[in-house]
């Protein structure tokens, strides 16, 4: 016999949580309760999923193998890691990755939770940027012998699949035209990777990877500098220094102040966090194939340099929010961590690109 004066007479079991619940959700409750009792338990309902799902769905993707993706796609098409393999399949990934991953791809949707979400969309774009710049250098570089060759007819339709507009929902979908650009990647890859098929080429030359980092220290020395301009700062136009001759299209301030706007902070750090997961993987992928080459430029500590620093962009964000403190006020700034990260990954690059121009 339970005692009622007992602590546990007073609370309900299991089985009658479970029952009334059940009780809830009956369509004989329904009818009893009216329409409106109906309607408000479907909305707390949905606004409940939306909720969970908005959280599940804001996660970005963590790093993967570049290696091991690269054999589980040969081991499925019986075949060898030839130069270029890796790249490649790494560019798959990347772009499955987008289209694939938790939520799917959000940047173009339209009802919730994705509509609501910019976090992850302003990632996707991140990561997208890199895959463009990728495929758009397998096009004109990795793919070509010297500029009088002919382009590989799976890549000159696989790039501008990926430079597809990235929010449109219908018609075609974003999703369906970067699938296309998917599957020409995947013939490419066969191609590559077949003895007898000798129009599938990919060139690891120290001039084609050199072209390829020039890209990546643009695009990052772009994000370093929108990212430091979270806390604001006075900058000197410097556009036409080095050169006496130069001349722009119209003329510009001596020094101008910049300031990221408050709402656009959180977005151009995950489009940097992003472009940096991507480039991480890719560079990894090119440090792979372009083994030989880079040892003979004695270049290859550079390289790992590059991705370690890359490899802290993708650290584990404590804070709920990213936080937009002073440069040495009291609260963090992750703007100015992400640049400073970033800066160093740039900077390394450019230290590449004399090496294997120089070296």
């Amino acid at each position: 016999m339970t005692d009622p004066s007992s602590p546990s007479a007073n609370k309900p079991n299991l089985g009658s949580k479970v029952t009334k619940v059940a009780t809830y959700y009956n369509p004989r409750t329904w009818k009893e309760k009216g329409l409106w009792w109906t309607l408000g338990l479907f909305l707390i309902t949905y606004v409940i999923v939306v909720i969970v799902l908005g959280f599940i769905w804001s996660r970005s993707p963590g790093e993967f193998d570049v290696h091991q993706n690269a054999l589980a796609i040969a081991k499925n098409e019986q075949k060898k890691l030839v130069p270029g393999y890796v790249t490649t399949a790494t560019a798959i990934r990347i772009a499955e990755t987008l289209l694939d991953k938790p939520g799917g791809y959000l940047s173009n949707d339209m009802t919730p939770p994705g509509v609501y979400l910019d976090n992850i969309p302003n990632w996707e774009f991140g990561a997208l940027t890199e895959l463009r710049d990728l495929a758009r250098s397998m096009r004109n570089d990795f793919s070509r012998s010297q500029t009088q060759s002919v382009e590989d007819k799976d890549l000159q339709v696989a790039e501008p699949q990926f430079n597809y507009d990235s929010e449109s929902w219908i018609l075609p979908s974003s999703e369906s035209e970067y699938r296309k650009g998917i599957n020409a990647l995947y013939r490419y890859l066969e191609r590559l990777a077949d003895e007898k098929a000798h129009d599938g080429q990919f060139f690891t030359r120290a001039d084609n990877l050199s072209a390829y980092l020039a890209v990546a220290e643009k695009r990052l020395g772009s994000l370093a500098q929108r990212l430091a301009a979270s806390v604001g700062q006075a900058r000197i136009n410097t556009d036409l220094a080095g050169d006496p001759n130069a001349r722009q299209s119209t003329p510009t301030p001596g020094q101008v102040e910049v300031k990221t706007s408050w709402w656009k902070i959180d977005d151009i750090f995950f489009e940097a966090r992003g472009y940096a997961w991507a480039l991480l993987h890719t560079l990894k992928a090119l440090e792979i194939d372009f083994r030989d080459v880079l040892q003979k430029k004695n270049a290859l500590v550079s390289l790992q340099q590059i991705i370690r620093e890359l490899e802290n962009t993708q650290a584990f964000i404590w804070s709920p929010m990213i936080l937009n403190g002073t440069g040495f006020g009291p609260m963090a700034n992750h703007s100015l961590i992400m640049a400073s990260y970033i800066s160093r990954a740039n900077a390394a690059i450019i230290d590449l690109r004399n090496l294997l121009q120089q070296g």
